[in-house]
């Protein structure tokens, strides 16, 4: 009976050691996700400034010297 035991244990051995090797690859992957999502935001982050300062530009168009399209006068070729 004691070589069985000794197979028990073994299997025991093997699958506390796979365990831990999926609970590393577990972490590493979740780090490389963070990681990941970290940089999205700071990207996200930056392109939101970039959007808010469009959209100003885009109204300061709106509300220069510029006349409607119904003050402009027609092309010469009309």
């Amino acid at each position: 009976m004691v070589p069985n035991l000794m197979t028990d244990i073994e299997k025991l051995q093997v699958q506390v050691d796979e365990l831990e090797m999926k609970q590393a690859f577990q972490e590493q992957t979740i780090d490389d996700l963070n990681e990941a999502l970290t940089d999205q935001q700071f990207q996200f982050d930056k392109m939101q400034v970039q959007l808010k300062f469009l959209v100003g530009k885009v109204k300061g168009f709106q509300s220069s010297n510029m006349a409607e399209e119904s003050e402009e006068t027609p092309p010469p070729h009309y």
